[in-house]
């Protein structure tokens, strides 16, 4: 499954040219601005999507970086209180890899979670204490517990999960829902990605980008403070007619090269240009929380006041997907736990657990829930072996692709699940394995599309979020 090439070396000469000729507009980070006529073909040009009816019409995508450890979270394993201490039995490893940070102990003792599990709501869906808001819509939730991916190592783990494949330039799957369905709100770009959290691994704007696909369905980067979005506001001394005008103009000049080359990428800075001139008004009412009752801070927590944190994030997300903005997609850091685990999990809990039940409480509410795909998860699981100290307080996990869990709810998943099982030790799956690209596929069928039927033509390839794999997980379905 390797990839002999990187797409995106192909095309970054043209792009860079444009930007540059454009006087530094192409490069807004305003690139993942469709419209609502901005649908793919199925190849033969015979057919759009959705290519059936969809489930869900939107999806908030919650990623958890760093790996979060399945058997401190969600995956309940009484049998480690029983072996805690004991050396993990060959017969679990089974030959693995496992990583240069811990192949070299000497010992692989098993570490039990010092959190507490309890079962909540008429689903009995185990969740650690770690959560205390979670099991308020355990109900609501979908726990697959037997993901598993082939990355062992942070950057190439993110970049399969949001790419469907392991080396950088593949399109994220967010552009591919741009690609595929447009957006519903012209005035919002199609696809949007917000960052949390503080250290962890570090993001890179590819995670969100359109590699070889048409650089409008990039994901448009929401930031913190007064301006969300670079470059959005006019220049000092630049009125708003004198700004239209000169989008008339360079919009002009751009039909005339795009009719003499034939290059899709001028007009799709075409379509930049407008939409950028269109979000000085949109985003400002996006982004001001005022307007909101004192009811939301009581879902979501007081720090959905603040811009840049996890709270006002999902808050966000909600006012967009609200507004028609197709895919919202999160990133919170700091779940790497290789040692001082408990403190580290209490930490991030206390970031996101209350606003992540609030925000499933609030498109209940509002009645978005039903066709809104709300997805949490990380990249990879935790080992059930410590890495370093032992000590309740201090021990900690290194990476594991072989089993973690996600969960999902809404958009048309069956609530109150718990799929897949992974054997005592929380390491191997031992029913119903999903790989990421069952993941995605089951994803893109939420959104009435055929995995095998989206395709990009590149290099001479047809090329999919799914690569040559993916089948659809049905009984996760309503």
């Amino acid at each position: 499954m390797m990839n002999p090439f990187s797409p995106n070396q192909y095309v970054n000469s043209r792009r860079q040219f444009l930007t540059q000729s454009a006087g530094g507009l192409g490069g807004l980070a305003l690139a993942g601005l469709g419209n609502q006529s901005s649908f793919a073909s199925l190849g033969d040009g015979t057919a759009t999507f959705p290519n059936f009816a969809p489930k869900a019409r939107r999806v908030i995508y919650l990623h958890q970086s760093g790996g979060p450890p399945q058997q401190d979270l969600f995956d309940y394993k009484p049998h480690l209180d029983k072996v805690h201490g004991q050396e993990t039995p060959e017969s679990v490893f089974n030959g693995q890899r496992l990583t240069g940070m811990t192949a070299g102990q000497a010992s692989f003792p098993v570490a039990r979670s010092t959190f507490n599990f309890a079962q909540h709501g008429k689903s009995g869906a185990w969740i650690s204490d770690a959560f205390p808001h979670l099991g308020e819509v355990a109900d609501d939730i979908t726990f697959v517990k037997s993901l598993y991916t082939e990355a062992i190592n942070h950057d190439p783990a993110i970049t399969f999960l949001q790419t469907g494949f392991q080396i950088a330039g593949r399109p994220s799957i967010g552009a591919w829902a741009s690609y595929g369905l447009g957006s519903e709100n012209e005035n919002l770009p199609s696809f949007v990605a917000m960052l949390s959290g503080n250290g962890g691994q570090p993001l890179y704007d590819r995670l969100w980008g359109p590699g070889f696909l048409p650089s409008k369905h990039q994901g448009v980067r929401f930031r913190s403070g007064k301006n969300p979005v670079l470059y959005l506001n006019n220049p000092e001394g630049v009125s708003a007619n004198l700004r239209r005008a000169t989008l008339d103009d360079m919009a002009a000049l751009n039909r005339e090269r795009l009719a003499e080359v034939g290059d899709p990428e001028i007009e799709a800075r075409i379509a930049q240009y407008e939409m950028a001139y269109r979000m000085q008004t949109s985003v400002p009412e996006l982004s001001d929380v005022s307007d909101e009752p004192e009811s939301t801070f009581d879902l979501y927590g007081e720090d959905a006041r603040k811009p840049g944190t996890y709270a006002y994030n999902t808050l966000m997300a909600r006012r967009m997907v609200e507004r028609g903005t197709r895919f919202v997609q999160l990133y919170h850091r700091g779940w790497d736990t290789h040692g001082g685990l408990p403190g580290q999990i209490k930490a991030r809990a206390k970031d996101t657990d209350k606003a992540t039940t609030g925000l499933i409480k609030d498109l209940k509410l509002r009645g978005l829930l039903e066709d809104t795909l709300v997805i949490w998860g990380g990249e990879f699981g935790r080992t059930v072996y410590c890495q370093g100290d032992l000590a309740p307080g201090k021990y900690g996990r290194d990476h594991h692709p072989r089993c973690f869990t996600v969960w999902m709810a809404g958009g048309g998943i069956k609530p109150g699940l718990t799929y897949g099982e992974t054997d005592d030790y929380s390491y191997n799956v031992t029913k119903n394995p999903v790989s990421v690209h069952d993941f995605h596929a089951t994803i893109m069928h939420l959104l009435g599309v055929n995995h095998e039927k989206l395709t990009y033509k590149y290099q001479g390839r047809h090329f999919r979020l799914t690569d040559v794999d993916g089948h659809v997980v049905k009984d996760i379905l309503s």
